[in-house]
């Protein structure tokens, strides 16, 4: 077995925005499996509930939720790593610092695949870095949603609205690039080719970094 050539020899790092019920996170497992990687996305709680010392029911709570102060913070220049433990700032806020410490300390200490929490934002500046967004239509992803939460297309399609409409705010909030929208990402792509697919595709586009 080769050594895969020299831009082998760097960890990469996969990052998987996803339309909710649109398959992102069966996607990120599968790739996970194929190039034998770790893949990150609830699991970073519990690193989170260590780093912080905030308990891993909160931080479940107000995942991938934002906040209007952390703005007020970077105008005012009080964005520090001391902001970690200021009393003013919301724990989303404190949360967003945390997981985005984390995401970076991974992405240096091995190759892996990340979900969600603006992961693409936060690692710009890896240098093996491939961003995916992961979308499908409608009816596709209620018919997911339904299967999966065990309800009815209709409820399943208020359920996407709510969950897109929280991922969005989150992501435009904590990134400076919009969520979903091309620039933001390497590859965009419609998972109704399948996941094996889909899977080929963005490990094509690996290789070619």
């Amino acid at each position: 077995h080769s050594n895969g050539g020299a831009c082998m020899n760097k960890n990469f790092c996969i990052t998987i925005g996803r339309e909710f019920g649109s398959g992102g996170r069966e996607i990120a497992r599968k790739l996970s499996e194929r190039l034998g990687v770790k893949m990150y996305d609830k699991n970073l709680i519990s690193l989170m509930a260590k780093e912080s010392g905030i308990s891993e029911d909160i931080l479940h709570s107000i995942d991938e939720t934002p906040t209007n102060s952390f703005l007020y913070a970077l105008s005012t220049g009080s964005f520090t790593h001391s902001s970690i433990v200021s009393p003013e700032l919301p724990l989303t806020d404190k949360a967003f610092i945390v997981s985005s410490k984390i995401i970076r300390e991974i992405a240096e200490q091995e190759s892996c695949i990340i979900v969600g929490r603006c992961a693409e934002y936060v690692l710009k500046e890896h240098q093996r870095l491939l961003r995916v967004f992961i979308y499908t239509d409608a009816s596709r992803r209620a018919k997911r949603v339904a299967e999966g939460e065990k309800i009815s297309e209709s409820e399943a399609s208020t359920l996407i609205k709510k969950m897109d409409k929280k991922r969005a705010s989150y992501h435009n909030y904590f990134s400076d690039r919009k969520w979903g929208s091309r620039s933001a990402y390497d590859i965009c792509i419609d998972s109704k080719f399948g996941t094996e697919a889909v899977v080929d595709i963005i490990v094509a586009a690996l290789n070619e970094i």
